[in-house]
């Protein structure tokens, strides 16, 4: 039997619970500490109670593998007998196979192929709480699949620090969720060593400050005085294992110093994985964290640090960046040091940083790029994933920009549903624009060159140089890191196998959305470097750059986002470049050059026909309107020129944003436009509507309306100056206003002496009028206006024009103030008339005759 050839682990408890839960229900989840074994013995037991194949689906190809491995090694079999595994590049299956580890993107990609999976009866998605994608993806599809297909298809989600609950609730329902069997854990104990480091900076980016490094490779070497057994090293990435290494390099002559990372090639990773003679440190990133169990490791140094990839929405830019580790990873880092015998961690942070960090990982759905994930769910039919059992709904933002992607790629059609030339992409088995570089290119620079530059943009080859591309792809050529080469080469094989076998799925010609125009047969014979970059281009044609200044090294890229060289880089001085990566660190604008190589424009213009354009540009600039004709690559300006005839609703837009920018001091405002805008404002505040509003805002607002005769001809900021502003006011009355203006708000008051004075309507809730006090003689009260709404303010003035009152109520100024006054001024002037009373007196503007 099967499971009599396991070993005597805790989840071996729990087995028939979980075969009677997965025929009962049809779906179990299965929650089990680290070292409980079950992986390894789950699977085996499944295939002794379940009649088909038994398929293990593993988040990583390298915890794949060594899972078949470990259960052959338990049966005494090779692996391809009884236990196989499948992951890309890679498939050891026979016949007699019952039991195959496969990783959850080839799930994902069988389920899309044949969806009944008719030799399958049991499905085991081991490690769910790792949340990437395509474990979500093979999660939801897999319910889907139960109920509309294969309701006999059984299901078991297993875990050691998923949330249980909910998991049992998405994979039944929140009234009836399916059954969840926990083992409980009599592993060895493990003690916390808490060995924070001195002052270090956070992470920032993917920058990892050498201090804490430096903690790191102390704290491995006290753990070696301290310790026994082999130390398995927790790092965010390869270049933080490199560092680390060359940290411990003099400990080389008494152990084994072995990197374990996903971009090392099978055998090297299988080479952290055995037995060694000699004392062992195993320097890992997260693929250790679960499944895999490293031999003879009895201490974790755990740096407290994931990599994890963040896509930046608005610039189109993906990044890894560094992030503390969340509780759930850490419990599952020091499980490793439990697996054999009693362990130690050594947390290189402190206990109180521990209780602030996050419970779980954050799932990839909430933070990366979705267009893969996208076109997946347009193949399974559901693009919005509406009515899919996924953990999390995708962001609706980021699932936006994955449509549009993938729109642009011909991949989808408006509606979201997948086109051929998608299922083609789809079937390539990499990023949608990688495959659509790979399978557009093929056919203008050849399958092989097509494919090994796409290899090398892929995440499965870790190339390890500086940012310029076609040196790495010429060093990767040369063979002088036969690792990277021998990965490169493998996923170049597979890159052309899956060119050829998509061509076959759908012609591409005429070709679905847009592309790239066709090459002729001179430019099928693209040198290196250009071949290199139309690739590049025609996966991401919004990272085609031009340079700022000649020699210098800021770029502009066609997606709107500047970028810049590191200094000391080999492309400065290039004036095109095609941008493969390129990242942006928090807090900054701009974006760093990664990974590019030089092209020239006609390249550019052939790898980013979609953004080529042609304009006119007609817009206020400094102080002026500035026009002319522009040819576009995206945002990269390749022709400037004046136009020979700008679009007149252009002109009047630009005229009009110039108005909004410097404000009304673009017309030239003669003393009679001041007065009627006061007039007009006087009248607004005595009567509302219908009468304009005439502040600032309210006339910039209508300036489409009143200035419409003088746009209709203007062409520069001079001719606006030249307006007659009193005129085109006028405009904002209607009719019946316009001719009650005068009356109700007068320009002019005639007063009792014959003059004709100015009204200030300067404040529109008190017009004033200025008058020479023995002008008003005969009045007996101050004339009022808006059909004497208002009274005037009169500033009654002295003979020299000096002000001597200011009163609305001139019957009794004449009453008590004009005796005091009269009394003041006589004296100082006696040739003007002072009557004892004004009412009844002769008004004049005159002094009287000087007497002989």
């Amino acid at each position: 039997m099967l499971a009599d050839a396991s070993t005597d682990l805790p989840v071996r408890q729990v087995l028939p619970a979980v075969t009677s839960a997965l025929r009962d229900s049809g779906a179990a989840v299965l929650i089990a500490p680290p070292g409980t074994g079950k992986t390894t013995l789950v699977p085996p037991a499944l295939a002794e109670r379940f009649a088909g194949r038994i398929v293990v689906a593993q988040p990583r190809r390298v915890a794949a593998r060594a899972a078949a491995r470990r259960m052959a090694a338990l049966l005494g079999e090779p692996v391809g007998a009884t236990v196989g595994y499948a992951v890309r590049g890679d498939r050891r299956t026979g016949p007699d196979t019952r039991i195959e580890v496969v990783t959850t993107g080839l799930l994902v990609q069988r389920l899309q192929h044949d969806p009944d999976l008719g030799d399958t009866d049991v499905i085991l998605l081991d490690e769910c709480h790792e949340r990437h994608l395509d474990s979500d993806l093979a999660l939801a599809f897999i319910t889907d699949v139960r109920a509309a297909l294969r309701p006999d298809l059984r299901l078991l989600a297993a875990s050691a620090t998923v949330e249980a609950d909910r998991l049992a609730m998405i994979l039944g329902t929140p009234q009836q969720p399916v059954p969840v069997i926990r083992a409980e854990s009599v592993g060895h104990p493990v003690a916390i060593v808490w060995a924070p480091p001195g002052p270090v900076d956070p992470p920032y980016g993917l920058r990892v400050d050498p201090r804490l490094l430096d903690h790191v490779a102390a704290t491995v070497r006290r753990a070696l005085r301290e310790a026994d057994g082999d130390l398995l090293v927790f790092l965010p990435g390869g270049g933080e294992i490199d560092s680390v290494c060359r940290r411990l390099a003099d400990l080389r002559d008494r152990l084994d110093l072995l990197p374990l990372h996903g971009r090392q090639s099978s055998r090297d990773q299988d080479a952290a994985l055995r037995p060694g003679a000699r004392r062992r440190v195993v320097l890992a990133t997260a693929v250790a964290e679960s499944s895999l169990t490293v031999p003879g490791v009895r201490v974790v140094v755990d740096a407290g640090l994931s990599r994890t990839a963040r896509t930046d929405l608005g610039r189109g830019l993906g990044a890894l960046v560094t992030v503390p580790a969340s509780q759930a990873s850490a419990t599952q880092r020091a499980g490793r040091a439990g697996r054999e015998g009693p362990g130690v961690v050594y947390r290189c942070w402190s206990a109180p940083a521990h209780d602030r960090l996050a419970p779980y990982p954050e799932p990839e759905i909430a933070v990366a790029d979705l267009t893969s994930f996208a076109l997946q769910l347009a193949c399974w039919g559901h693009p919005d994933a509406t009515g899919l059992a996924l953990p999390d709904p995708p962001p609706a933002a980021a699932l936006r920009v994955a449509r549009t992607t993938l729109l642009a790629l011909g991949a989808v059609d408006q509606d979201g549903r997948v086109t051929p030339r998608g299922r083609a992409i789809a079937a390539v088995g990499a990023h949608p624009r990688l495959a659509r570089a790979l399978l557009d290119g093929a056919e203008r620079v050849g399958t092989h060159r097509a494919a090994e530059v796409v290899a090398l943009l892929s995440d499965e080859v870790g190339i390890g140089g500086g940012d310029d591309l076609v040196a790495n792809w010429r060093r990767l050529r040369s063979g002088v890191d036969v690792a990277a080469t021998d990965r490169w080469r493998a996923e170049a094989r597979r890159l052309r196998s899956a060119a050829e076998a998509a061509a076959q799925v759908v012609d591409r010609s005429p070709r679905q959305g847009p592309s790239a125009r066709q090459i002729g047969p001179a430019e099928a014979a693209l040198p290196d470097d250009l071949a290199a970059g139309l690739l590049v281009g025609l996966a991401y044609p919004e990272r085609l750059a031009l340079v700022r200044q000649p020699g210098g090294t800021s770029y502009l890229m066609a997606g709107g986002t500047a970028a810049e060289l590191r200094p000391g880089s080999a492309l400065i001085g290039a004036r095109w470049l095609a941008i493969a990566v390129a990242d942006r660190a928090p807090g900054r604008s701009g974006a760093q050059i990664r990974l590019a190589t030089v092209i020239d424009e006609d390249t550019a213009r052939t790898a980013g026909a979609a953004l080529l354009h042609s304009e006119q540009e007609v817009a206020w600039s400094g102080d002026d309107v500035v026009a002319r004709d522009l040819e576009r690559l995206g945002a990269l300006i390749l022709a400037d020129r004046p136009p020979a005839r700008p679009e007149r609703e252009r002109i009047v837009d630009a005229l009009l944003d110039g108005l909004n920018r410097v404000g009304l001091s673009l017309l030239s405002w003669s003393t009679s436009a001041h007065s009627l805008r006061a007039r007009l404002a006087f009248c607004r505040q005595a009567y509302d509507d219908p009468w304009p509003e005439v502040t600032d805002e309210a006339l910039l607002a209508a300036a489409r309306r009143w200035l419409a005769p003088e746009l209709a001809t203007a062409r520069r900021r001079a001719d606006l100056s030249r307006v007659d502003v009193a005129a085109a006011l006028r405009r904002l009355l209607p009719w019946p206003q316009a001719a009650r203006l005068d009356e109700l708000a007068p320009e002019r008051i005639g007063v009792p002496s014959g003059s004709q004075l100015r009204v200030d309507y300067s404040d529109p809730e008190a017009p004033v009028l200025a008058v020479k006090l023995q002008e008003t003689f005969g009045w007996r009260t101050a004339p009022r206006l808006a059909e004497g709404r208002v009274p005037v303010v009169l500033h009654l003035l002295s003979p020299a024009g000096r002000p001597v009152a200011v009163t609305s109520d001139l019957e009794s100024f004449w009453r008590t103030g004009y005796a005091q006054v009269r009394a003041e001024l006589r004296g100082r002037y006696p040739r003007h008339p002072w009557p004892a009373d004004p009412t009844t007196a002769v008004p004049t503007r005159r002094v009287q005759p000087r007497r002989r």
